[in-house]
Formats: C-alpha cells, structure tokens, sequence
C-alpha cells in the first residue's frame, strides 16, 4: 500500500495533477488499489496509466527493459515473443503516455482500446466543411446494359517462412513455421500441409492457387480491388527489409490481374499498424519506405500521377480507363484506434489533412459528373475506427451519396456489410445512402479462403449482385490435390429471394435501401440470420447467434459510422486471487482479428497479475530514475 502511495505522488509531478492534489488524494488510495486489483473502472485504468507513464517518463529503454521483463514474468508470450513484441512497439506506447494528460480524452480512449474500461467519450464535434451544398440528385438507375465483373480479395497476409509439415500447433501466436526444433517438419505430431491451415498465415501455394483462380473464374474482370494486408501476423518479427520484400513479392505475383487498386493495410507497416499522420512524422518513425513502396508498385495501373500522390500520405484518387468512374483510395490507418501513434495530447480531427482531400476529390469527381468507389482497409463503421474520425468520414459520404456508387473494405477477416444512413436515429430503407462491401480474407485464419466477385452496372457502377469464392480447407482432398475455388453463395440468389416482393432481375442493382430491407428479414427471421452467420465466416466454427448477439450484429449492419454499431467496451481482462490468472469478461465483443499488435494482449496479461505493475514500477525507479 505504501508504495502505490509513493508511486502516485511521484507520477503526478508528470501528469496533469498537482502534488498538492496528489497529497489531497491520498484517502482515496485505498479505494483506487482496490480498482486496479479488480480492474472494472474507467477510474481504475486511468489509475493503472499513471503508474505506466510513471515507466514512460525514464525513457524509451527503460520502458521497453521493464515491460519486457514484465511480459516474460506474466508468461503472457514466450520469451522470444515479449522481446520482438515489446522492442517494437513499446516506443510508440511510451511516446504517448509521456505526452499524455490523465485523465483526458485521450487516455479515455487508451483505456477502451487496451483494458475496455472506460465508457466511450461522446464525439468531438466538427462539422466537414464543404464547397458547395448537397445537390437534391440521387443515385442513377441502372442502365440495363449487359454488365461487368469486378473482382475483390483481401488480407493475404503471406508467411514466406510458411514451411509444410511443421507444427501447426505451437505455443506463438502464428504457427506453421519451425521455431523451434520440436516445431520442424518431421518432429511434430501436427505436421501443416503444403496449401495452409487455420492456425497459420498463407503460404505462397495458396496465394498462387487464388490468383490463378481468379484469372479462371473471372477471365474478362474489368478492375481488381484488393483491400491490404500482405504482412503476415508474426509481427515480432517484422523489419522494413522483410515488410518491403513482401510487399514487392506480393504485387509481383498480382501482374496477371486487371487494373488492380490496392490500398494501404495496417500491417505493412513495421512496427505494425504505426503509421504516423505528417504532424508528428520524424526521420526515426517515418513510413516513407512503404509508401515509396506502394507508389512504385501500384504505377502500372493508378500511374505515375497517382502514384506520386500516394507518396503524400498513403491515399490516391485515379480515373478507370474503361469507364466514366474514379477509383479513390483511403489511408484508413489514420482512424484505427490500434495505430498508437494517434494517441496524442490533442487528437488530431483530421490526421495528414486526408478528409480535406478526400473531399476535394469527390467535388471534382461530382462536377465532372463521375461515379466514385471509395477502397480502403478498414471499415470505418466498426468497434477498431475511432469514433469522431468515423463520424467525420461519414459526414462526408452523407454529402456525396449521389455520387459515391459503393464503398469496400476488407481487414475483419469475414463477410459483411454496412450500411449508411442520413438519419441513424430513424433508420429507414428511405434514408439509407450508401452500402460498404466488406469481403473476406484469403488468410484461411478466420475460415476457408475467399474472394468476392461483383456483377456491376457498367454506367452507374452500381453493384447488381456479390458472389463469395471459397476454397475449402475442411475437404478431405485439399492438402493432396490443391484449393478447389468454387461459388460458395450469390447475394441476390441468396437474400434477394427472402425480400416480398423478391428482387431476382440481373440488372436489378442490390441498393442501400435492399440492404436494410435484408436487415429487416434478419430480425424477423431466424433461419435467414442464422444463414447470413454461417456465411459470414464461410461455414467456419459457426457458433449460434441469438437475442443480444444477434440484435447486436444487425445494429453493426446499419452502422457505417462506429457510434452506432452498439458496441459497448467490455472489460478485457480481471483479477483472480485465487490464482492471480485472467478473468475474460464474455459477451458479445467484435474481435479485431487484424490488429496484429500484441502490446494489447501482453498488458493486459501483465496487469493481470496481482502486484506485478507496481513492483515493475518500483523497480524502474530503483534503475533508471
């Protein structure tokens, strides 16, 4: 008790409180220890940061020696894992509790992000400005010529140390390499085959196996998107010569496609997800590599000017040759909540002045009286996008939905959708706007490998129906005779008939209003939502999904922006004295299987240990103050 007391004397010299207010503090101390021992406040994380930026203040070393030292003891990685892990992420963590004020905004957000223990804080207001008003046109209707196909694949995520035949069930959070000599090919009870596994990234078979498919099932496609992610998940590892020999490996094999528009994912970056706006971008943390990378990769099919662009901040806007439609593509980087490098005193409203941008681009785009796709990571209506960034965004889609025809994202790993509205307090089939597709990985993490192939309008750009591609890993035939792509659903086969009346004409587009018509089908019948369910994850360790799961899965369909999704934080881990292991806290909790960064989990696990955090802290100042 003594030392929590010291301890919150000492910190608050660097926090916004005084130390007279500290000292005036002290008959709470009792009550603030037994917070973090049962860890369900947003008091208690606010307390839980100020002993780490306690560790923060000593420097960048001391807190990666301390919380690495600290990940080991808790056991919340092997060993080899806590250091790659805490060595690269651990400066960007230290950076933002060193700047940050306690409590705040900012550390409210923290505190969702890694514990989910605050409440989230109501949004920022800022209102988008605008050249000009919204004109009173809405979306064109189909043209009823014959249609085009579209193609979109995304969250690759290609493990070039994938090796057949080691474990694929070993002790990291990536398997099917051979980590360790118990992990190789011969020495395992769970030898990977030569295709993948759902416990592992892809191995380049796979990620050739698709491309080939794609270029069989959809020989004439028009345009490709592929929505990010090439990076595999053992982001302990990455470096930026391994993260750029991927990333000119990957676009190196997508050659054969048509007129592909990539997008920035969170983890082509290294360390993973850090990805600063221009604001606080410095020699030491710059990703001028990636987008350098990107830019010269994407020029064959955005070209030079584009490509140029790109260079800028990881965004670009670029005319499709075959048709009166601009393709524009998002850093969503800059809203996710797991890119810790937007943790700063003051938030950014719009990090490396991209809505601006985007915003100039769609006015042009409207003036000249093009279609828009707008691409990117990212969804921004999910629990991962921070909510005022979400908001922004939206705003923005609401103003340009007569010219936006569709939105597409990847990076949740499963089929989805969402839907924008212009009122999402009266959600309506009458004021829905605008529908975001959000297509499943390749990785075969989350389920049977998958892209989607899109039949649309070749005038309006309009989407008139989504076909999913699956191969399926369970077939007893895979690993032997290779992926099988076949058509795994059709969305207008599929819901389109559950609709009265049903909508089954070809050139029929699948509108926003279909959609939330769709969503009304779901609530109403639990055949159909079990079915959109096993969909979702392509029939993969499908579990049941009723009353607050499946209220809360139809509010995530109707939410294009994050603060409508009905996600409430959940405590992520608690205190077991009998034990002193984790508590998980279940419910209903979008889990970002993207995220890639294990400073999450690793704190998590170490506040979880009973006393472990304020030893750490009394050690660090023994060493280093």
């Amino acid at each position: 008790m003594q030392f929590i007391k010291t301890a919150f004397l000492f910190v608050a010299a660097a926090s916004s409180f005084s130390i007279t207010e500290a000292v005036e503090r002290r008959d709470l101390v009792d009550t603030i220890l037994q917070d973090i021992e049962s860890a369900t406040t947003c008091a208690a994380c606010q307390t839980i940061l100020v002993l780490l930026k306690g560790v923060a203040v000593l420097g960048d070393a001391a807190f990666v020696d301390v919380f690495t030292e600290l990940c080991i003891l808790s056991k919340a990685e092997d060993e080899d894992v806590c250091r790659g892990a805490v060595k690269l992420e651990g400066p960007i963590i230290a950076h933002d509790l060193r700047a940050m004020s306690i409590p705040s905004h900012t550390s409210q957000l923290f505190c969702i992000t890694f514990l989910g223990l605050c409440p989230y804080p109501a949004v920022t207001p800022y209102k988008v400005p605008f050249p000009s008003s919204k004109p009173a046109t809405t979306r064109p209707p189909p043209s009823g010529q014959s249609p085009i196909q579209i193609v979109q694949y995304s969250d690759i995520h290609i493990d070039p140390f994938y090796e057949t035949g080691a474990n694929f069930n070993c002790t990291k959070p990536i398997c099917c390499r051979p980590y360790t000599p118990a992990d190789a090919p011969g020495n395992t009870s769970y030898p990977a085959g030569p295709y993948g596994n759902t416990k592992c990234d892809s191995p380049l078979s796979l990620e050739e196996s698709m491309y080939a498919a794609i270029q069989s099932i959809v020989p004439d496609a028009a345009l490709t998107i592929f929505t990010g992610d090439i990076v595999d998940h053992a982001i302990w590892l990455t470096s930026v010569p391994q993260n750029l020999e991927d990333i000119n490996d990957a676009y190196s094999r997508m050659t054969g496609l048509h007129n592909v528009y990539g997008v920035i994912g969170n983890h082509e970056a290294s360390p993973v997800n850090a990805i600063p706006p221009k604001a606080i971008t410095t020699s030491s943390n710059s990703v001028q590599w990636m987008y350098d990378a990107l830019s010269t990769n994407w020029a064959q099919w955005i070209g030079v000017t584009a490509a140029q662009k790109e260079k800028d901040f990881g965004a670009y806007s670029t005319k499709y040759p075959g048709g009166n439609l601009r393709v524009i593509s998002l850093n969503t980087n800059f809203y996710y909540k797991q890119n810790f490098w937007l943790y700063e005193r003051k938030m950014e409203i719009d990090p490396s002045g991209q809505l601006v941008w985007l915003v100039s681009e769609l006015q042009a785009a409207e003036a000249a009286g093009e279609r828009v796709y707008i691409i990117g990571h990212m969804p921004m209506g999910v629990s991962d996008a921070f909510r005022d960034g979400s908001n922004y965004f939206d705003q923005i889609v609401n103003r340009y939905s007569a010219t936006i025809a569709a939105l597409f994202f990847g990076h949740t790993h499963v089929d989805q959708f969402e839907i924008a509205y212009s009122d999402y307090t009266a959600q309506t089939y009458a004021n829905a706007l605008e529908v975001s597709y959000i297509c499943p990985s390749m990785t075969p993490t989350s389920g049977p490998p998958a892209f989607k192939v899109y039949t649309v309008d070749p005038v309006t750009f309009g989407v008139l129906d989504s076909t999913t591609y699956i191969a399926n890993i369970s077939s007893p035939d895979y690993q032997t005779t290779g992926p099988v792509w076949e058509k795994y659903y059709s969305a207008k086969e599929v819901y389109g008939a559950l609709l009265t009346p049903p909508l089954t004409d070809p050139k029929a587009e699948l509108t926003p209003a279909f959609w939330h018509n769709v969503t009304n089908v779901f609530q109403n019948n639990n055949a159909a939502f079990q079915g959109y369910i096993s969909r979702k994850n392509r029939g993969f360790e499908v579990d049941s999904c009723t009353g607050t799961c499946q209220t809360t899965e139809i509010c995530g369909m109707r939410a294009a922006q994050s603060q409508y999704n009905c996600d409430v934080p959940k405590p992520g881990i608690g205190f077991s004295k009998r034990d002193e292991g984790i508590v998980r806290y279940l419910g209903h909790v979008e889990h970002d299987v993207c995220e890639g960064s294990l400073a999450r989990p690793i704190l998590a696990k170490i506040i979880a240990r009973h006393g472990l955090l304020e030893e750490a802290y009394e050690r660090a100042q023994e060493k280093y103050a």
